[in-house]
């Protein structure tokens, strides 16, 4: 006869459950949390900021002497222009959209993958659930989540910018492209590596913009829970316990926000510039065909740009990518701390 359990023995047994299975099932959760959420901030926040990217990147590729006197001038060119006006500035989205869902939902996700690796690698890091590692300690984790992420932005970014600077070797607008057409002309010329052309900018990029980014928001942040009044915060801040933060009011999630996409593009603008460069000069090059250019290194372009432009041509469309960041950084954290605090 089949032996038969008492509740209490089952409840028991439910309780003393494996850790490490239920820490599984909590990790698999925890990841489809973060690419979720993340995607869904990503998409929002690129939605707004687009345009204004448009017109950095031109500013960036353009050749020397520019075409373009500033943001403004790139804008009303961009308007007139007889590729589709606003519409263009809207050129090449497709890829965006689906590289901003994957980069910050990996952003996220990294972010909080370094921090549980830190834990178990440093034991004298804060250990308990819902407790805030030491600022310079999530520093290092959003380097290395954006280290991580860089792997995977450079090809969305390489035909991203393709398609947004629309000139051809002899200067005139070339016909429209399509992400498949221009992935196909990266394949046929280089290869499965053309795709990672860029790489190292986008590695100091994100590895150093995205210790920014996180570094900022979290400063900023606990700033704000050191100074909240009683009735700002209902729940206890005391990072010592093991109480889950509570959330910030939005408006300072905002500011938090706003503050880290301002020194995410201004602190590494220039490598972001060079890479544009880079991912663009078969685009810009009357010299020779795209198909037989000798490529570029980073270090070179970095070079050829600095005698040519100086320290101005580093930081060109540098102020309109800072104005856009701002709001589309809040909006991406205002989203993604919404949703975890609403989700759980």
């Amino acid at each position: 006869m089949a032996a038969t359990l008492s509740k209490n023995e089952v409840s028991d047994l439910t309780t003393n459950a494996n850790p490490i299975t239920l820490t599984v099932e909590n990790q698999g959760l925890e990841v489809i949390k973060d690419i979720t959420f993340g995607s869904v901030a990503g998409i929002v926040g690129k939605m707004f900021e687009y345009p204004f990217d448009t017109i950095k990147v031109r500013l960036q590729s353009q050749p020397h002497p520019p075409i373009y006197s500033g943001p403004l001038d790139c804008f009303r060119q961009s308007l007139i222009s007889p590729e589709g006006g606003l519409r263009s500035l809207y050129r090449g989205i497709s890829a965006p959209l689906f590289g901003a869902a994957i980069e910050t939902s990996s952003l996220f996700f990294s972010y909080r993958i370094a921090q549980s690796a830190l834990q178990s690698i440093i034991p004298t890091l804060p250990q308990g659930k819902g407790e805030k590692l030491p600022l310079e300690a999530l520093v290092w984790c959003g380097a290395i989540s954006g280290a991580v992420t860089s792997l995977l932005l450079t090809p969305i970014e390489l035909v991203k910018c393709k398609l947004q600077y629309p000139v051809s070797p002899s200067g005139t607008a070339t016909v429209t492209q399509r992400p498949v057409t221009v992935i196909a002309s990266v394949f046929r010329q280089d290869g499965i590596l053309g795709f990672w052309r860029g790489q190292l900018g986008t590695l100091i990029r994100e590895t150093g913009g995205s210790a920014a980014w996180f570094g900022c928001y979290e400063g900023v942040s606990a700033g704000f829970r050191r100074y909240a009044t009683p009735t700002a915060l209902s729940t206890n801040v005391n990072t010592n316990t093991t109480t889950p933060l509570p959330l910030l009011p939005l408006h300072h999630q905002l500011l938090a926000g706003a503050s880290a996409g301002v020194a995410y593009n201004f602190l590494f603008f220039p490598a972001d510039t060079i890479k544009s460069r880079m991912q663009t000069e078969e685009l810009s090059s009357s010299a020779v065909c795209a198909a037989s250019a000798k490529r570029k290194t980073f270090w070179k372009s970095g070079i050829e740009l600095w005698s040519q432009q100086g320290l101005k041509g580093m930081y060109r469309g540098c102020g309109i990518t800072v104005a856009r960041s701002a709001p589309s950084s809040a909006v991406i954290f205002a989203i993604y701390e919404g949703l975890r605090g609403w989700v759980g």
